[in-house]
């Protein structure tokens, strides 16, 4: 067995009709389609599930998603015009070679935290 790639995210919501709203007009995703208790979003390739949770077990803060954008700058002040609540400003992670890895921490309206990013040939 060899993975190819991530095919789907599941990101668990309190409030599905809030979070819908916040990853497509905040964020700018696509939004694929809705069924019940679901949405599914397309950003370039991964779909990305919004789902209320089934049971309490699967009540729980989700996994960081790091949306990669081209110009971190000018990515975070669009946001901040959203009124995206960020976490910190964008700061560099990470230098490899020539590539700097640059990220800066938000939170969206369910109270996860994800990231945008950027890596930028120095």
């Amino acid at each position: 067995m060899e993975i190819q790639k991530i095919g789907q995210i599941g990101v668990p919501v309190k409030d599905l009709d809030r979070a819908v709203q916040f990853y497509k007009e905040k964020l700018g995703l696509p939004l694929l389609f809705t069924a019940g208790t679901l949405a599914f979003f397309e950003s370039n390739g991964t779909r990305l599930l919004l789902s209320l949770p089934e049971s309490e077990e699967f009540a729980h803060a989700s996994s960081i998603l790091y949306f990669q954008v081209e110009d971190i700058h000018a990515s975070y002040e669009e946001l901040l015009s959203k009124e995206v609540t960020f976490i910190d400003e964008p700061h560099l992670i990470a230098k490899m070679g020539q590539t700097e890895t640059w990220m800066a921490f938000l939170k969206d309206g369910e109270g996860n935290t994800h990231a945008i990013m950027s890596e930028i040939q120095a």
